[in-house]
């Protein structure tokens, strides 16, 4: 059965500015951010998706953990956050559409963490806030075959896929299947979902807008669960997303000195090019920069050169 929701204005308004924006991504060759913007994204992810779980770790201490440097911080934090790293460093080991793949990512994220990592829970559950239950989940006996017709949902091919992300991230938290791990698993499997079609999602942080504002979060859930449908949450983070690939794009647009052009350059995987094609994907620099530019990527070692004047080309090791 297909899960309850409304296509509303706000969500044709905001899948129309997600998908120009898109559109912009891999125009300007933006699909595939520099080694360092990566980088720099995957610690966003990972420390906003676990700061929204009450882990204390700065972006800084989880940078040291990448680089493999001691961290002084409580155990279960750099657990949790060393299987967040080993997930997202390896995120195209798991197929959003597949259950057992998803129970695999929930085995990988809370190893060392939870007893029954990987497997769905045994009993009953509810989420709550003070003196008040803010959520009871579904009997542990349904869990199973409701996550079974969750995941034929994800295979509808007739589904869009921004529309499809957002109402697995939220029937996931509604149905509340591991005893831990729901909201980081819920974000992580919106991405994978997204990255199936849009290669820019690996790398776009979303998580660090929810965590700026978790209030939002958990009221667009709330509120969800209250109409008995998605349509709210839908709104809510598809707007996320939205504001996301702006800043993407808003990054991108900054001035970038020779190291960061290089860099980016080299990231998109190119095997012979001319200056030309350089100039292309940087459309604002001058041909005297760009012959600069490319002295210095002779001077690093990173291509070299072949041919003379206007027969020069260059070509990657």
């Amino acid at each position: 059965m297909k899960p309850p929701y409304e296509i509303t204005h706000k969500i044709l308004k905001l899948i129309t500015s997600i998908s120009e924006k898109i559109g912009e991504v891999n125009a300007n060759f933006l699909n595939r951010p520099s080694p360092k913007l990566r980088k720099q994204n995957r610690i966003k992810t990972i420390h906003s998706s676990l700061k929204i779980e009450g882990n204390t770790l700065t972006e800084d201490q989880i940078t040291a953990l990448i680089e493999n440097k001691r961290v002084i911080a409580p155990k279960k934090d750099v657990v949790e956050v060393l299987n967040a790293i080993k997930i997202y460093e390896n995120l195209e080991k798991y197929h959003p559409k597949k259950e057992t793949s998803f129970l695999k990512a929930h085995q990988d994220l809370m190893e060392n963490l939870i007893e029954d990592a990987g497997k769905y829970r045994k009993q009953g559950v509810g989420i709550v806030k003070g003196s008040k239950v803010e959520h009871l989940a579904p009997p542990f006996e349904n869990v199973p075959f409701l996550m079974k017709d969750l995941f034929k949902y994800l295979k509808n091919e007739n589904e869009i896929e921004l529309i499809k992300s957002c109402v697995f991230h939220y029937e996931m938290e509604f149905i509340h299947p591991f005893l831990d791990g729901n909201g980081r698993m819920g974000r992580l499997w919106q991405t994978l979902i997204l990255m199936e079609k849009y290669p820019v999602f690996e790398f776009l942080p979303f998580e660090t807008l929810i965590s700026s504002n978790q209030e939002e979060y958990y009221k667009a859930l709330a509120e969800s669960d209250k109409s008995g449908q998605s349509t709210t949450f839908i709104e809510y983070m598809l707007d996320v997303i939205n504001t996301s690939i702006s800043e993407l794009l808003n990054f991108n647009n900054r001035t970038f000195n020779e190291q960061d052009r290089l860099e980016y350059f080299v990231s998109l995987n190119k095997t012979e090019f001319s200056r030309k094609d350089y100039m292309a994907v940087f459309k604002d620099i001058s041909s005297a920069t760009a012959s600069r530019d490319l002295k210095k990527g002779l001077e690093l070692n990173l291509f070299k050169k072949i041919g003379e004047k206007n027969k020069t080309v260059y070509r990657f090791f």
